[in-house]
């Protein structure tokens, strides 16, 4: 348990109590505080917030044919939802690295095979800050015949089995609208593609 503390922001919140609930994969936490509203008042809340660092993801794009590369991997939260737990993403992964555009090459490459070029940062975003600390760096990246250094497919021994995938954007487009694809990165990321990049 922490001590009161004031917040530096603003002394807009002031923390009066912090619990660990799990410390395992990640950190889940219970935070009591007190919030300063618009009308000057103070008002109690109790918050709890699942802190598993940040993250990297990227779309891969060949721009002379119009393909992407995506991937398809197990994701027992999915299957815990009743669902086949079978998701179609753009390589991603956790920011272990202080460069998060070097963290994520490493990714891409492990992920497809693919030693990716002309690696950009277009945005970044919180995912689900209601609860969730994560904030995800989005990356466009180019790729094609010659970038490939091997099969891909993830690393086994942290669990990945990964199937690579190489679609025409449209088609990857029209895969959002039949709900075949519906990880929100992916469909940031191909959205993106199709309204500001490959549309250029």
């Amino acid at each position: 348990m922490s001590v009161p503390e004031q917040d530096s922001r603003g002394e807009r919140v002031r923390i009066t109590r912090t619990e660990d609930l799990s410390r395992g994969w990640s950190l889940l936490q219970r935070t009591t505080f007190e919030l300063r509203r618009r009308d000057g008042s103070w008002q109690t809340q109790t918050r709890e917030t699942y802190d598993r660092g940040h993250g990297v993801a990227i779309l891969p794009i060949d721009r002379t044919r119009g393909t992407v590369l995506l991937i398809r991997q197990f994701r027992f939260p999915a299957y815990y939802n009743g669902e086949p737990g079978d998701l179609i993403e753009v390589p991603a992964g956790k920011l272990d690295l202080d460069d998060p555009a070097e963290q994520i090459r490493r990714e891409c490459e492990e992920e497809t095979g693919h030693r990716v070029r002309n690696v950009r940062e277009v945005f970044s975003a919180y995912m689900s800050p209601g609860s969730v600390t994560e904030r995800l760096h989005f990356y466009l990246a180019d790729y094609d015949a010659h970038t490939q250094v091997n099969a891909g497919g993830g690393l086994e021994h942290e669990g990945e089995d990964i199937e690579v995938l190489e679609l025409p954007l449209p088609e990857a487009l029209k895969m959002i609208e039949r709900g075949e694809i519906q990880d929100g990165k992916t469909i940031m990321l191909l959205q993106y593609a199709a309204l500001l990049e490959l549309g250029r």
